[in-house]
């Protein structure tokens, strides 16, 4: 009873109702020694009231309206309480980041949420329906394990959109048959997705070109966490609603044009690796020297 009766004292509609009297009684007890001015009152009531719902509208638009839990109906009313208000504080603090533009997720998130801003730019039919993926690629297997992504993918690419992924590799791992083969697997399956891929070589990027991050249109960015290190399994990600064209200029200038791009530079690794793992000896050598010149 008494937690029912401070949530009434403290609702938006009484302090307004409370607000409003506040002003018109002094008022109306003031025209009533002059009776010219009453309608002059009823004038400035009436649109006090219809300001006051109108603003009452506007914060019911703009703020989320959830109802709280009532301590006294729980078994242990304090223990309760006190969870309670840890879980409001960390929940309001995330809601606050959310206005901001900004969302920060575990890394273990990260796939679910990924799957989640391809369905809702799929849904939502934002334009262009366009991907462009910058993964930093230390594991290949990774990324073939994350089926529901990869089915998203596809569903995403059957409805019109396109996918850009860049694979960015050390040329330690490049050097190696297998971390080659799996890699060349793991392109041929996104290309049967019909996902576009290309190849750049970390070693050759500045710092701020070689971060792992999605860009979801025009409208998000996901920044993740290094891929199969355990400090990406622990780390954070986040994502960016805001500023996202800088995203996109940065991938755009890796992907690159002509000779010089990206894909033109898978295509050279592909011509001469996929011959070594179909049969001839591994040459770590001119590999490397193929590499060299990508």
């Amino acid at each position: 009873m008494g937690t029912r009766v401070a949530e009434a004292l403290s609702s938006q509609a009484l302090n307004a109702l409370i607000g409003i009297v506040g002003l018109v009684v002094p008022v109306i007890a003031w025209a009533r020694q002059q009776q010219n001015l009453t309608n002059i009152v009823l004038i400035g009531e009436t649109v006090l009231l219809l300001l006051m719902i109108a603003n009452h509208m506007w914060l019911r638009r703009i703020y989320i309206q959830l109802r709280r839990a009532n301590d006294r109906d729980m078994a242990d009313a304090r223990y309760f309480a006190l969870i309670r208000t840890q879980l409001e504080r960390d929940l309001v603090a995330d809601f606050g980041e959310i206005a901001d533009g900004h969302l920060q997720v575990y890394a273990s998130e990260v796939p679910r949420l990924s799957v989640r801003l391809f369905k809702v730019l799929v849904e939502s039919g934002s334009q262009p329906q366009r991907v462009l993926a910058a993964d930093l690629t230390t594991n290949p297997n990774l990324l073939t394990a994350r089926r529901e992504y990869l089915a998203v993918n596809r569903q995403l690419i059957e409805a019109g959109g396109t996918i850009q992924r860049l694979f960015i590799c050390w040329t330690d791992d490049l050097a190696k048959p297998e971390f080659a083969r799996s890699l060349l697997e793991l392109i041929d399956h996104h290309r049967s997705l019909g996902v576009q891929c290309a190849l750049s070589v970390r070693d050759r990027l500045r710092a701020d070109q070689a971060i792992d991050f999605v860009v979801v249109s025009k409208a998000a960015v996901l920044v993740e966490e290094e891929q199969g290190d355990a400090e990406y399994l622990r780390g954070r990600s986040s994502v960016y609603f805001k500023n996202v064209e800088r995203w996109a200029g940065r991938f755009e200038s890796i992907w690159g044009h002509g000779s010089t791009s990206a894909p033109f530079a898978l295509s050279t690794y592909e011509t001469q690796v996929r011959p070594l793992l179909t049969g001839q000896e591994w040459d770590e050598e001119a590999v490397r020297a193929t590499i060299a010149q990508l």
